[in-house]
């Protein structure tokens, strides 16, 4: 029977995962407390939190909040990245911060309802932000009819070039 402060840890853990986006888990066995401090404030600043979580409770709360992928990745001393927002951007800010502190072992992570590896996470923040995605599929739709365009007018183009230089020619002649 879990105690009232185990049942509010899962609660608030449970509130995290509904509110994320995303979540990147990690091992950080040989961090020190200082360092796992600097690490949340660097990381506070980019919408993400940073908490050290016991596995067992961690389950318990991913199943309360309905994405029990993260269960799979959950082994070891965890420590669990929820982020909320862009998750291209925000995974980028992550691994900037554990960067610095070689200890940190990236285990995977999960992005939606989809479980992604370390590889993936790595992936996910060499992707650009959501804008600039999106604008790049504004150019990539938008560039083929400003060719179709462009064609459709060159006929005209060209008989009105065409009627300017007979009209030159008769105005030399």
């Amino acid at each position: 029977m879990p105690t009232e402060a185990k049942r509010e840890t899962i609660a608030e853990l449970a509130e995290e995962a509904r509110a994320s986006s995303a979540m990147i888990v990690s091992e950080y066995r040989g961090l020190k407390v200082s360092e796992l401090g600097a690490i949340r404030r660097s990381l506070r600043q980019q919408n993400v939190t940073y908490h050290v979580v016991k596995n067992r409770l961690m389950k318990r709360a991913a199943t309360e909040a309905g994405n029990d992928a993260v269960n799979s990745l959950l082994t070891g001393p965890t420590a669990i990245a929820f982020i909320k927002g862009d998750e291209g951007t925000s995974a980028k800010a992550v691994l900037d911060a554990f960067r610095p502190y070689r200890l940190i072992k990236v285990t995977g992570g999960v992005v939606g309802e989809q479980v992604v590896n370390a590889e993936g996470v790595i992936r996910l923040a060499q992707l650009p932000s959501r804008n600039v995605l999106l604008s790049q599929v504004a150019g990539a739709i938008t560039a083929p009819m400003s060719t179709m365009a462009g064609l459709f007018d060159a006929p005209l183009r060209d008989i009105a070039g065409l009627v300017q230089a007979l009209a030159d020619k008769e105005s030399a002649a």
